[in-house]
């Protein structure tokens, strides 16, 4: 398993560690001499970032890293992470990487790369990255081949019209009244003029006034409470909520009602199957999904695929099997027929126009499915990672088989943050909080040895 890689990238507190200036460098280096392009003059790279203050030194230090071996750099600004992966398809470029630490608050940061193809890296990828890292041998070019850097201030422009475009032509949002919540996150200014454009109200948009530190405080895709608030307030139709970097979506109907990705994920696949836009009759979660939604799905008569967490790891398997939906619990949800990653606010057109469709209030349309009861607990842990103990191993077999076929148990660590994530979830709610409450002390236990 990787030690620098997490399920998403790079990740950590900014200016230290993996995420202090010279490692930084140091990983602008590495990853250039992957990228490096055969037989090409140069080789491009597309660099975008969300709002914390910690960017400004994290894209110094890797146009420092990246030209110092021979890359062209072009900045974007402020622009969400799916914008990145867009554009470095659209642009050409070689490489793309999103500073960004996605729902973390600002004293963290991290780096996503993306390949020529707009998707995220496979293992193999950055497992040779890192293997570069841990080389004394940088492979700085003479200075004459010193990469250049220039600014492109047109891109979160093109980026709204690809999600304008993404939209269907024989529909519309007016007379919609939406709330927006842009985590004061990379999309404040791309999100509000998306909708706007294509006719709805937006009646409040809030988290539009990033300041550095205010990311994802107390409001987006993670803490929806003013969302919620907010649409009652002003007797909106539906709420929207975007995570810092705006590749995640929550919403809210008109009571106030959060909606998962689940239920975004059941809509938007049981509309396109009634609409015969799917590739395959299909989608493809990961084990977080709820349980109620798998059942849901294969009475479509579906298939429903489940994958490790992280949307890379649904979107390979996309890739590799010919579906073009999927997504995660969390919000992270996958078009490929509009764009090679996650986009929180095509995700979120695609479920205006399925609501549209099915001419009901947002709170009707979104409830696609019964959940089952599911509970998630996270255990943090100094020291050694207690997930191979052996007595931790010995509970989640007798957990599993006490819930047999009726439930499901998901013990796993957490690839950003020293976490023991453990998930129980099945018919009977009681049996869920006892089983979850069992294990966790069983870590706790365990992560004190």
């Amino acid at each position: 398993m990787s030690k620098f890689f997490g399920t998403d990238g790079v990740r950590g507190l900014a200016n230290t560690g993996k995420m202090s200036p010279a490692s930084i460098l140091n990983l602008g280096q590495a990853a250039g001499r992957y990228f490096r392009a055969n037989g090409k003059t140069r080789t491009s790279v597309l660099i975008g970032k969300d709002t914390r203050l910690s960017g400004y030194m994290v894209e110094a230090a890797l146009v420092a890293g990246l030209t110092s071996v021979g890359l062209d750099v072009t900045l974007t600004g402020p622009i969400p992470t799916p914008g990145v992966a867009l554009m470095t398809q659209k642009l050409g470029a070689d490489l793309g990487v999103m500073i960004t630490a996605s729902h973390n608050k600002f004293q963290d940061n991290g780096i996503k790369f993306f390949g020529p193809d707009g998707c995220k890296l496979s293992d193999a990828a950055e497992a040779q990255i890192e293997a570069y890292l841990l080389e004394a041998d940088t492979a700085l070019v003479p200075s004459a081949d010193l990469g250049r850097m220039s600014r492109r201030d047109d891109l979160q422009a093109e980026y709204v019209n690809i999600c304008k475009s993404s939209f269907p032509t024989d529909l519309d949002l007016t007379g919609l009244k939406i709330v927006i919540d842009c985590a004061n996150g990379a999309a404040y200014k791309t999100a509000p003029a998306t909708f706007a454009e294509l006719g709805a109200d937006v009646i409040i948009p809030i988290g539009v006034s990033p300041n550095g530190v205010n990311i994802n405080k107390d409001c987006g895709s993670t803490e929806t409470d003013l969302l919620s608030e907010t649409v009652l307030a002003e007797g909106a139709d539906i709420g929207v909520a975007l995570d810092g970097d705006a590749d995640r979506l929550i919403m809210c109907d008109e009571k106030g009602r959060i909606i998962d990705g689940d239920q975004l994920l059941g809509l938007i696949g049981s509309n396109w199957n009634k609409n015969g836009l799917l590739s395959k009759p299909g989608i493809v979660a990961t084990v977080m999904s709820n349980l109620g939604l798998e059942r849901f799905i294969e009475s479509q008569n579906m298939s429903f695929i489940r994958t490790d967490v992280g949307d890379r790891h649904v979107a390979a398997r996309m890739r590799q099997d010919g579906y073009n939906i999927g997504g995660e619990q969390s919000g992270h949800l996958l078009m490929t027929d509009y764009a090679p990653t996650g986009d929180g606010t095509i995700a979120a057109l695609q479920v205006l126009a399925a609501i549209i469709r099915i001419g009901k209030p947002a709170s009707e349309a979104l409830s696609v499915f019964e959940p089952v009861p599911q509970l998630l607990k996270n255990v943090r842990y100094a020291g050694a990672n207690p997930m191979q103990s052996p007595a931790l191993l010995s509970a989640i077999d007798a957990a599993k088989a006490e819930f047999g076929t009726s439930g499901r148990v998901l013990v796993r660590a957490s690839g950003t943050e020293p976490l023991i994530r453990v998930m129980t979830e099945g018919d009977d709610a009681t049996q869920v909080e006892r089983i979850a409450d069992q294990l966790v002390e069983v870590v706790r236990q365990q992560s004190k040895s």
